[in-house]
C-alpha cells in the first residue's frame, strides 16, 4: 500500500475515534440539557463514524494492485466511498430537517446553560480535525479523505448554528424555547448543501470525467518535450482512486522504425510519469506525422 493511502487511512481512524467520543457526548448533553439542537449534533457525528469507516475500507480496497480480474486497479473503490460518505451527509442533513420541525411544532424546555460549553469544545476539535484531515485530501488528491474533512466541518458548522440558537433561547426567555430547533434546522441546510457539493466531484469520477485543465497542461508539455516527438492529439486522462491513467496519440517522423517509434513511446511514457507521479499508467499509440 503506497504512503499516500496509508496516510488517507490514518486520517480516516483518527476522524472515527473522535466523532465516536463526541457523537456519545453530544448526546448525553442534549438530553440532560433539553437541547434537540445537540442531539441533531450527535445524530450528525454517529454519520460521521459511519462516514469514516466507509473512507477506512474504501482506501484500504484503493490501495490493492491490480490483478487478472480488475486489471486497472481498485481505485474506483475511493470514488465510490466518496460517493456513500456524500450520500450520508444528504441523508443526515433530511433526517436532522425532520426532526427539527417536529420539535418546533413541540413545546419544551429552555436548554440548559452548561450545553453552551459542551458546544465551544465540538466546535474548536471539529475545526481543527477538518483543517488536519483536509490539508491530508489535498496533499493525497482523495475524493474521498475530502468528503470526510467536510463531514467534520459540517459538524463544525452545525454546533456553532447550535450556540447561537441555545444562546438565543436562554437570552430570550419564555417564548424563545425553539430557537436552538430553528439552528438545528438552519445547520440542516448547510449540511444538505455540502452533502450535495461533494457528491458531484465522486460521480466525476465514476463516470470518468476529464480532470482539469493544469493537470492535462503538464502531461501535454511532458510528452511534447520529448525529442522526436513532432505532436500529439486525442489526450485523455482518467482518474482511479488517488491517480491517473493516461491514453495519448503521439505522432513523429513516418520514416522512424517500428523498434525506434518503440523506443521513443517508452521515453514519453518516462517523461509524463516524472513530470506527473501521479500518473499510474500511460497507454501511447505511435503515429506517422503529416505536414
Amino acid at each position: 500500500m503506497s504512503r499516500s493511502f496509508a496516510r488517507g487511512i490514518q486520517s480516516a481512524q483518527l476522524g472515527l475515534l473522535v466523532n465516536t467520543v463526541l457523537a456519545v457526548t453530544k448526546l448525553v448533553a442534549g438530553i440532560v440539557g433539553n437541547a434537540y439542537v445537540l442531539i441533531a449534533d450527535a445524530v450528525e457525528s454517529t454519520a460521521d463514524i459511519f462516514s469514516s469507516l466507509i473512507v477506512w475500507k474504501g482506501l484500504r480496497i484503493a490501495g490493492r494492485q491490480a490483478d487478472e480480474d480488475y486489471p486497472f486497479g481498485y481505485g474506483k473503490a475511493e470514488s465510490l466511498a466518496a460517493a456513500v460518505v456524500s450520500m450520508l451527509l444528504i441523508g443526515a442533513a433530511v433526517g436532522i430537517a425532520v426532526e427539527a420541525v417536529r420539535e418546533i411544532l413541540t413545546p419544551h424546555h429552555t436548554p440548559a446553560p452548561f450545553t453552551l460549553a459542551v458546544l465551544v469544545g465540538v466546535i474548536i476539535i471539529k475545526e481543527i480535525l477538518f483543517r488536519r484531515v483536509s490539508r491530508v485530501g489535498e496533499e493525497v488528491s482523495s475524493t474521498a479523505v475530502a468528503a470526510d474533512a467536510w463531514h467534520h466541518r459540517s459538524d463544525a458548522l452545525t454546533s456553532l448554528a447550535a450556540f447561537v440558537g441555545i444562546s438565543v433561547a436562554l437570552i430570550g426567555g419564555p417564548g424563545w424555547e425553539a430557537a436552538d430547533d430553528w439552528a438545528a434546522l438552519a445547520a440542516s441546510a448547510v449540511i444538505l448543501f455540502n452533502g450535495i457539493r461533494l457528491l458531484r466531484p465522486a460521480v466525476y469520477d465514476l463516470m470518468d470525467r476529464s480532470p482539469g485543465g493544469e493537470l492535462l497542461e503538464r502531461i501535454s508539455t511532458a510528452a511534447t518535450g520529448t525529442s522526436d516527438v513532432r505532436a500529439i492529439e486525442k489526450l485523455k486522462v482518467r482518474k482511479a482512486g488517488l491517480g491517473y491513467y493516461v491514453d495519448l496519440h503521439v505522432q513523429t517522423d513516418p520514416a522512424m522504425p517500428l523498434h525506434d517509434a518503440h523506443i521513443l513511446s517508452g521515453r514519453v511514457k518516462s517523461a509524463i510519469r516524472e513530470a506527473v507521479p501521479e500518473v499510474l499508467g500511460v497507454l501511447i499509440h505511435m503515429e506517422p506525422h503529416e505536414s
